[in-house]
């Protein structure tokens, strides 16, 4: 597997540390507070926001996308899309979401939205994807792909070198 590094790290400004966390915290209702110790670097194809050393989110062709390691550290409040434990070992290795393992989805999620998926026994965080449905339809399909599976457990974006 391809191994991937931050680089060009560099400090936030206090103001554009706040436009960042604001950004965040809109699209997926998270309480960041304030980071005095936000960084920016890049990846291949885009920009990695850090807290703590630790990328909490990317920003990939003007999209705002959370990692994995930054759900499981700020817990967000929407976005959030519950699928049944059969289909954990398929999005383990980065399949995308299909319609039928879905038990439940943010009623808020409209078609495009970035969302992230957690399982159904633990509620943990098991991938971030674009939605292809919106949150109600996902939850009522019988057939058919409702999530593109964008970074999983496991994946060159989990195992970022810092």
């Amino acid at each position: 597997m391809k191994e991937m590094a931050v680089k060009r790290r560099s400090r936030l400004r206090s103001k554009d540390a706040r436009e960042v966390l604001a950004w965040i915290s809109e699209c997926f209702d998270l309480d960041l507070g304030m980071s005095e110790d936000m960084e920016a670097g890049f990846i291949e194809d885009g920009k990695a926001y850090l807290i703590g050393g630790k990328v909490i989110a990317l920003e990939i062709g003007g999209s705002l996308m959370p990692t994995i390691h930054g759900l499981m550290a700020h817990s967000p409040k929407k976005g959030w899309v519950t699928v049944d434990m059969g289909a954990v070992r398929f999005l383990a290795n980065g399949a995308d979401v299909m319609a039928p393992g879905i038990i439940d989805a943010d009623p808020r999620i409209e078609k495009g939205d970035m969302v992230w998926v957690r399982d159904q026994k633990n509620l943990r965080p098991l991938c971030v994807g674009r939605a292809i449905m919106d949150g109600p339809e996902m939850v009522s399909s019988k057939a058919g792909k409702a999530i593109e599976t964008l970074h999983y457990v496991g994946d060159p974006i989990f195992n970022i070198q810092y």
